[in-house]
This record gives structure tokens, sequence and C-alpha cells, in this order.
């Protein structure tokens, strides 16, 4: 069975902490994984976390504060090392390149891999594939910073009931399904008859923003949403004058684009016991996590209750 799931490397916003480390997650989609937002430290949370180097084959980066990248030479370096021998992309603001080509070349290493940028102008369609979309919408924050999707392309869900009655079983389930018709007891059997369209699932990733309607719209029905929520309602003035989000915003956020699934994070070191965000958060939209370093959260699996794979 394939696993998509988000691997939570870091939890800090503009300051590490004792208990948590500057920006990372992983999200584990079948056999490749995307790195969004190495920070300081990604490198050696990866290994704490059980996660093969290998598996990373995209990274992207919103912006070009050093929490939200620092940990980019490291973790190129260790591809390297490793001897990595697939592609790895790396998205990112092209308004940001002079940043990227200095982390790129950080330090002296044997450069061994396949690094192919791909810095983003404008809103759309980064890179498409044959497992999901990846495209970026511009957010409310400065530097340019720019918001990911995931999106996996529709599929078809086959009714159990309809193939039975038309005698479709075993291997010809997967012929109808690659054909899209059928030949059975002398009559032509259709796709269309024997299915519904199945929604692919999606993700989402908003990081550093002043609330703002791009942000509903990168996560439109999205399974998985992982929003920044730096500062508590109580500390919205902060939110406002840095073009952050709240708790509250990250939830409103969450039910105003109808996502099911919400992951908190980025949180100010202001707050010791997140549980105020959480509380702030759940209020609004119950299906809330509140991030951890190292923690696992599952993508809910696709809405017709199928599971991925």
């Amino acid at each position: 069975m394939s696993t998509r799931e988000l691997v939570v490397l870091g939890t800090a916003s503009q300051a590490p902490t004792r208990q948590r480390n500057h920006n990372g997650y992983l999200l584990r989609w079948d056999d490749e994984a995307i790195l969004f937002d190495p920070g300081e430290g990604t490198q050696r949370q990866l290994l704490l976390a059980g996660v093969s180097p290998w598996s990373i084959r995209k990274i992207c980066i919103t912006h070009f504060h050093g929490d939200h990248c620092l940990g980019l030479p490291g973790v190129l370096q260790r591809l390297s090392l490793d001897g990595v021998p697939h592609p790895v992309d790396v998205a990112f603001p092209e308004s940001g390149t002079p940043y990227y080509e200095r982390l790129r070349h950080a330090s002296v290493f044997h450069d061994r891999v396949d690094v192919r940028p791909c810095p983003v102008r404008s809103d759309g369609l980064v890179i498409d594939g044959p497992a999901f979309a990846l495209s970026a919408v511009r957010l409310d924050h400065d530097p340019e910073t720019f918001g990911w999707r995931i999106e996996e392309p529709p599929g078809r869900h086959m009714l159990a009931e309809r193939l039975d009655e038309a005698g479709i079983r075993g291997p010809a389930v997967g012929d109808l399904l690659r054909s899209g018709s059928l030949t059975v007891n002398g009559r032509t059997v259709e796709l269309e008859e024997m299915s519904v369209e199945r929604p692919g699932q999606r993700m989402a990733f908003v990081m550093d923003t002043g609330l703002c309607d791009a942000a509903v719209e990168l996560a439109a029905a999205a399974d998985l949403l992982v929003c920044e929520a730096t500062f508590a309602s109580a500390d919205q003035h902060l939110a406002r004058r840095y073009r952050h989000l709240t708790a509250g915003d990250a939830a409103r956020v969450a039910l105003d684009a109808g996502a099911r699934r919400l992951v908190i994070t980025h949180f100010s070191q202001r707050y010791p016991d997140v549980r105020v965000l959480l509380d702030e958060a759940s209020a609004i939209f119950p299906e809330v996590v509140a991030a951890e370093d190292l923690m696992r959260v599952a993508v809910p699996h696709r809405r017709d209750g199928t599971v991925p794979g």
C-alpha cells in the first residue's frame, strides 16, 4: 500500500527553541517526497525522523527568510554525498535567485546531483507529472513568497454492483480501466457506466503570509492544509504588522477553503505551550493538528473513501 503523509521536521518560526527546530516539512507521496522550506538543521531532522534523503525528488522554498531556506545547502550536499541518481527539482521565487545561487554553492563539496532550478515568476503550474501537479500562488509577505499546491489527477472509482451485474470480474476490471470500454457477452460496456469520477488528493502549503484570498485559493478543497499560525489572536497586531497569520486566521482559511485537515505550525517562540493556538484554531475548524517536531500526519483518504494507491 502506498504512503501519503506529512513528516514534520521543524515547527519554529524566526528562531528555533529547545523543543522546536527551524521549519522543515516533508510530504511523502508514494515512492517520492517533496521537501518544503528546509530551515537550518533539516538534514539532522531527516535522520531523527527516519527519512532517507534518497526519497527527495522536489524541494519547494516559499521565500528566502533564513528559517525557510538555510538548510538547503546541507540537504543538497547530503544528496551529493549519497550519490542520489535521480534529478532533484528546486522551486523558488524567481526574485530570490541570487539567494538561491548562494545557498546552492555555499561551500566546497563534490557536486554530483542533477539539481534542476525551477524559478517561479507568477501564479500557475510549475511542474506537471504523472503522479501530481505542483502549482504556486503568490502570498502576501515580504520578500516575495509563494505558497504551494500538490494535486493528483482525477481517476475513476469502480462501482462494484454494476460490475457484478455486467459480469465484469478479476482482470477484466483492469482491462476496462485501461481501454475505456470492454465487450462482455456481445455487449460493449463503457467505463463511464461502471464508475464515477474520483477526485485526486490535494495538499496545500501556506507559509508566511498576511490574511489574503490567495491563501484560500491555494487551500481550496485540500485534503491536507499545512498553514502557518505564528501568533494567537491576542497578538493580532503583531500578525498584521509582520504579515503573518494568527491561529484563528489559519482556521478560517481552512474553513473558507473547504479543507479537510489542518496542520498549524511556524509558531512564535513567545508560545512555549501552543495549546492556546490549538484551542483557538479548533474552536473554528475542528479537524486541526498542532504540529510537533518529528510528528507524522496522514493525508486523509480520498473523498470517496478509497485508499490511495
